[in-house]
């Protein structure tokens, strides 16, 4: 039995109330992002944002800071221990902002959503300007109440990566970033170089690449009991407060299979997180993954250490054929560079591992200076282009594939893309740990036999759920602190290696 101390496990009876309702609230939202019309916003809105005020009140009791304060004088496991260092950050979260200020929060980012969507399809970013505006100003508020040292973001970001601040994802981001602009030079400036391939253009039926996504999904050990795939206008990954029950979603376009595919396998990182946490923890404050960045190592790892790897596209090539036919005409090596291509890219999700940071960094300096003031959201557009154009060289012709291009702000997740670069970085450390105790990774994958990485993934981290903080699991995991020394190894032996040996 995990938990045994009599008042961390009068917290957990008490925490099924509000576990309900998160399980509810997750429903909703992926019913909102998958089935729902877009004329049911409104009321939507309404409904998480009465319901936020419900999980609220549990988090503000008087009732669970005294259970709360029992629990800290006591002798207490580690498991309970990650359950109050849990629970203590969402009664400040809770207890520091107006209950007007989260149901707010809530009617706004419903309705920004659907603005986003047409703003997008439309690519005009004046009809989304207005919503972006009010979620600033909540962030902004909400910073202010939560408190924080020496920059606003601070407070924003630790919502989504506990400890983490602006220092640190400055020297993260400079140790990684004169690195990988000089291998995209380097590879951009070579012979080899080439910024286009005939696979893009292949075009497929949509239910042979679901087929696809399935076996392939299948082979890596979805449960499809517990586990499905839908389609939505971004990938993501949800899972309804437990491991019973985690749904991910990918996209349709006819052409460039990798796109649907990896999209597939990316989420699929998260939603084995998810459903391997250990049963004893689900319905608890310690159930689901530590943090963003974590969560986020998994789904990189999987999508780029096995999905783009040279062993997976040569063990599941002829499952490629089969789903689409014209691809006889390329060979195994010609799926691998499609799969690699470096170039300079203007959608983030479609970006190589390499033009990947870039993208990061330009939307963490963006959000950062939106929180502090120093550009107003009428600025945006522009900003964004001129980084891009100093970051990546290449220029947004439309708001659409610019500034319009993630859904993130309209979800009011200002404070969560740094994790992204975090997690990639954080996947290549994991890799090495793991090779470490199971060999080269690529002769697994190359029996389809992914039982082990799997086992791995479990031991080292998905079965702790949030018990510890993240600094504390990647050290624990890994050995070390986060270290971005392996990422940039990994970036050299694959990709400079591939286009200047």
């Amino acid at each position: 039995m995990l938990f045994e101390n009599d008042a961390v496990r009068e917290i957990l009876r008490e925490y099924r109330r509000v576990w309900a309702l998160h399980h509810l609230r997750s429903l909703a939202e992926w019913d909102s992002d998958v089935m729902m019309p877009k004329g049911g916003s409104f009321l939507r809105g309404e409904a998480l944002a009465v319901t936020a005020n419900m999980v609220q009140d549990f988090y503000s009791s008087d009732r669970l800071r005294a259970l709360l304060s029992r629990a800290e004088n006591a002798d207490l496991n580690e498991y309970e221990q990650g359950v109050v260092r849990v629970l203590k950050r969402s009664v400040h979260y809770y207890t520091a902002l107006p209950p007007e200020l989260v149901a707010e929060e809530e009617r706004v980012v419903e309705a920004a959503k659907r603005a986003w969507e047409q703003a997008k399809e439309k690519s005009d970013f004046s009809i989304f300007a207005p919503h972006l505006e009010r979620i600033v100003d909540i962030q902004r508020e909400k910073a202010e109440h939560l408190g924080y040292e020496d920059h606003p973001y601070n407070a924003l970001l630790d919502l989504y990566e506990q400890g983490a601040t602006v220092d640190f994802i400055d020297r993260v981001f400079s140790a990684v970033l004169p690195a990988v602009r000089d291998a995209l030079k380097r590879i951009v400036d070579s012979d080899s170089y080439f910024d286009h391939h005939d696979l893009e253009n292949i075009t497929y039926e949509r239910h042979d690449m679901e087929g696809l996504n399935r076996a392939v999904l299948t082979a890596f050990g979805a449960d499809w009991n517990h586990f499905r795939m839908d389609v939505s206008a971004h990938p993501f990954t949800i899972d309804l407060a437990g491991p019973q029950d985690v749904r991910i979603t990918t996209w349709y376009h006819g052409k460039d299979f990798r796109r649907s595919l990896l999209a597939a396998i990316h989420e699929w990182g998260h939603a084995l997180y998810e459903l391997q946490q250990d049963p004893e923890l689900c319905c608890t404050p310690v159930s689901g993954g530590v943090s963003l960045g974590v969560h986020e190592s998994q789904s990189r790892f999987w999508e780029n250490h096995i999905g783009r790897s040279l062993a997976f596209i040569e063990t599941f090539y002829e499952d490629f054929r089969f789903a689409i036919s014209s691809l006889e005409a390329y060979g195994p090596e010609d799926v691998f560079k499609y799969f690699n291509m470096v170039r300079p890219e203007l959608i983030r999700v479609e970006a190589d591992e390499i033009s990947y940071i870039p993208h990061i960094v330009l939307r963490y300096e963006l959000e950062k200076a939106l929180v502090e003031g120093s550009i107003s959201v009428s600025e945006l557009p522009q900003a964004w282009n001129e980084k891009m154009e100093e970051y990546l060289g290449v220029t947004p012709p439309d708001d659409a594939r610019g500034v319009l291009q993630d859904v993130h702000w309209a979800l009011g997740s200002i404070g969560y893309f740094p994790t992204y670069a975090l997690g990639t970085i954080l996947s290549a450390q994991i890799r090495h740990a793991m090779e470490l105790d199971l060999g080269p990774i690529e002769e697994l994958i190359r029996m389809k036999n992914f039982g082990p990485i799997r086992i791995w993934l479990n031991e080292k981290i998905h079965r702790w759920g949030s018990v510890y903080p993240p600094d504390e699991l990647i050290r624990k995991s890994t050995g070390e602190e986060l270290n971005p020394d392996y990422f940039k190894k990994h970036v050299k032996e694959r990709y400079v290696r591939m286009y200047l040996s």
